[in-house]
């Protein structure tokens, strides 16, 4: 209360020695030496009250908008220092398109190189058809016209400060005189309320994409434990009959078969969800499968593998090769009369692997064409895993049939890291 009165009073008292002033001026003057003084001494004693009258509406409008008066929340200037949890690009796009959508900007000097933000701001009751009415009447001698905002940003590392000053386009001088009716610190306050709801929004965006990736992880995880349970019905009843056919008719061909099914099924079994496998493990599954399908297919399939022996330890999502050789032989060779090959390659590209399953299949046609479903799960896991650093292509081999390569990322070889 005490400071709200002292600040009535400093106004009142501008205003009244700003006549007194001209009185002693104008009884300096020889032309109106004689003339009474007092009408002067009483206009500014009007003038004082309702200059005190103006400044209580002051006070009453900036406890409207900040809850309370203080020295921080009367002034006509008023700065602000925000902390910005975002880099200096990031925070001056942010700060410029706070500023621009204030109501009444009049223009915005934008300047990216110095990261400062400038703009001038009518006055909300600027331009008042009656600026003689009640609630209008101080804004012809008692406010600015205009204000203005200038900001800037100050890089600080992953972070960034805005230096915020809000205030009227006079001088500092004007204060003494004059009051804004709160609409620097509803600009400033404005501002403060626009950056806070942007870096929300960007926060909230944030967490839904860290949700979105959960539930596409768990999706991919559930697919994967699909996967690994779905070994194929059809294949292990298929293996199992031949086992049983040949326990009868060639014991040692029946447990090679049996070795190969043990081998593949103990390579299938899951792992934990966020476990990656490798080339060597995967080219052992696969390896295992093509030998219990050589057995079965005998000379219609023959296998040929150049994978070379450090590239084994590369990370790879679990069951995508198998995916791939399961596709070769499904889609490609079993229609096939007479059967063909399988090729498995890999080879290190600078800082990638590529891993290639070709065959000398059918290749592409309606007939052999299957859902697309292990193909599109095999592109899925990847990009969960990799991101763009990955990718699956599928192209014809020449002369018969498919080639299938992934690329994944991998670390710098030995000889690379020693130069």
């Amino acid at each position: 209360m005490i400071r709200s009165l002292f600040f009535v009073a400093r106004l009142a008292a501008a205003w009244f020695g700003l006549f007194v002033v001209l009185a002693l001026i104008a009884s300096a003057i020889p032309v109106v030496r004689n003339q009474d003084t007092g009408a002067l001494f009483m206009v500014a004693t009007i003038v004082s009250i309702v200059v005190a009258i103006t400044a209580f509406a002051h006070l009453r409008r900036v406890r409207l908008i900040a809850g309370r008066v203080d020295a921080s929340t009367i002034a006509n200037r008023q700065r602000r220092q925000i902390e910005v949890p975002l880099d200096a690009d990031e925070t001056f796009h942010l700060l410029d398109a706070a500023i621009r959508e204030l109501p009444r900007t009049q223009q915005v000097e934008s300047a990216r190189d110095s990261l400062q933000v400038r703009a001038k701001l009518d006055n909300p009751d600027a331009g008042n058809p009656n600026p003689f009415g009640p609630n209008n009447l101080h804004h012809w001698w008692m406010s600015a016209t205009r204000n203005q905002i200038l900001a800037t940003v100050a890089p600080d590392g992953d972070t960034s400060r805005i230096t915020l000053i809000c205030e009227p386009e006079t001088g500092a001088w004007s204060d003494w005189f004059r009051v804004d009716h709160g609409a620097n610190l509803e600009n400033a306050e404005g501002i403060v309320r626009a950056i806070n709801r942007r870096i929300a929004e960007r926060h909230r965006n944030e967490r839904a994409d860290a949700a979105r990736t959960a539930t596409e992880k768990e999706l991919a995880v559930a697919k994967l434990s699909l996967l690994h349970a779905q070994v194929e019905p059809h294949f292990l009843y298929n293996t199992l009959a031949s086992a049983q056919y040949l326990t009868r008719n060639d014991p040692p061909l029946a447990d090679e078969m049996l070795g190969h099914l043990i081998e593949f099924l103990r390579r299938s079994l899951p792992r934990t969800e966020d476990a990656l496998s490798t080339l060597g493990d995967e080219l052992d599954r696969s390896r295992a499968y093509l030998e219990i399908l050589k057995l079965r297919m005998g000379t219609r399939l023959a296998l040929q593998l150049e994978v070379p022996e450090d590239l084994r330890g590369i990370e790879l999502p679990p069951m995508i090769l198998q995916t791939l050789v399961e596709n070769a032989i499904k889609h490609g060779l079993e229609p096939k009369p007479g059967g063909g090959t399988v090729w498995i390659l890999a080879r290190r590209e600078q800082d990638s692997v590529a891993v290639t399953v070709a065959d000398d299949g059918l290749g592409f046609n309606a007939l052999n064409a299957g859902t697309g479903i292990g193909l599109r799960n095999v592109r899925e896991r990847l990009q969960l895993v990799y991101g763009p650093r990955a990718q699956l292509s599928i192209v014809a081999n020449f002369p018969n049939g498919i080639a299938a390569t992934i690329v994944v990322p991998a670390p710098p070889s030995p000889e690379s890291s020693r130069v």
